[in-house]
């Protein structure tokens, strides 16, 4: 009687009702948990190629990896952040904000001056971002929300409300981060691979990168485990920050010349490719590597739409829907169901 007893105090009350018995995952569905968004990239790929030939031109791939360049550096960034079990919702003002400060210094100080008071700028927005997040333990939602709207402010007052050209775009060798190539390959996506791989490193390999999946995973354990929770946090802000800076000088050295706001709403872009990415907006899960590749979904998604004849504003239905799958996914491989038995 015990034994029985025992059994039935076990189990939950929606097990214990009729027909509410969990669906479990099972091999097929916790692999695609886990490694789904790499089968959805293949699927995409294989159904844009059927639907249009010119998918798979090796210009077209090129062009779509360089217009991704932007916001795969900044998704970069926000990997860290949203392992360490937080957002940063700023990166799309910030990037405006880094682009506008380094065109006007270009003509003022000059390129070489330019670039380095630009990252400081932005860096210290990070930080002060970082302080309250970490340091003062703030909701990381409200204060980067906050400072989308505070940044932008700062960049329509540090413009004027105007937007920014340089003035000689003949002779300056600035254009070199946007427009130029190192053996056939855009300097761009140079710049995204080396820091994907960097960023990468120190995610996978480093003590850091374990304090940051540990922090994300859970805080609490983490700061009596001896890690200094506010110092990961912080630290994980001002790589973002530099993250922003350098898409912000990758934008600017392409058109030599930018709108004050440029960045606004790849804030949502970016964070979708995170989250496509396997990242988890709980903390403590996601990788550089599968970040790259939620951004070459993106990217080849706004392509394979326009080519297949769709208007542009469909990308936002399709992404839409594969955000909301990938986050389904992702609480489905942590609990072990495709839903959850209490309805």
């Amino acid at each position: 009687m015990s034994e029985i007893t025992s059994k039935t105090a076990n189990e939950t009350p929606a097990a214990r009702s009729k027909g509410a018995r969990p669906v479990q995952l099972g091999v097929i569905g916790t692999f695609l948990a886990r490694q789904g968004i790499l089968v959805a990239f293949a699927l995409f790929m294989i159904g844009f190629t059927i639907a249009n030939e010119r998918f798979l031109d090796p210009d077209n791939i090129m062009g779509v990896i360089r217009s991704s360049a932007i916001l795969g550096v900044m998704a970069l960034g926000v990997t860290f952040v949203v392992i360490s079990g937080n957002l940063d919702l700023s990166v799309g003002s910030m990037m405006s904000f880094a682009t506008i400060v380094v065109l006007d210094l270009h003509d003022k100080l000059g390129p070489a001056l330019a670039i380095p008071s630009m990252y400081a700028m932005v860096l210290c927005l990070g930080a002060f971002i970082g302080f309250l997040v970490g340091y003062l333990r703030l909701n990381s939602l409200i204060v980067t929300l906050g400072m989308l709207s505070a940044i932008h402010g700062l960049t329509l007052t540090y413009s004027g409300g105007k937007n920014m050209d340089i003035a000689d775009k003949e002779g300056t060798w600035f254009d070199v981060f946007g427009q130029s190539a190192v053996l056939g390959i855009p300097v761009p996506i140079l710049l995204f691979a080396l820091l994907a791989s960097g960023l990468g490193i120190m995610l996978a390999k480093t003590p850091f990168g374990r304090k940051v999946y540990a922090v994300g995973g859970n805080g609490t354990a983490a700061t009596f485990s001896g890690i200094r929770r506010a110092r990961v946090v912080f630290t994980c802000y001002l790589i973002s920050a530099f993250c922003v800076a350098t898409a912000g000088l990758i934008q600017a050295s392409r058109s030599l010349g930018s709108q004050n706001t440029v960045g606004q709403g790849l804030e949502l872009e970016v964070l979708a490719a995170v989250i496509l990415g396997g990242a988890s907006l709980m903390g403590g899960a996601g990788t550089i590597f599968k970040t790259v590749i939620g951004v070459l979904i993106l990217g080849f998604i706004q392509n394979g739409l326009l080519l297949v004849g769709l208007q542009f504003y469909a990308q936002y239905v399709v992404t839409w829907i594969i955000i909301i799958l990938a986050v389904w996914l992702d609480i489905a491989a942590k609990r072990g169901k495709l839903w959850s038995p209490i309805a």
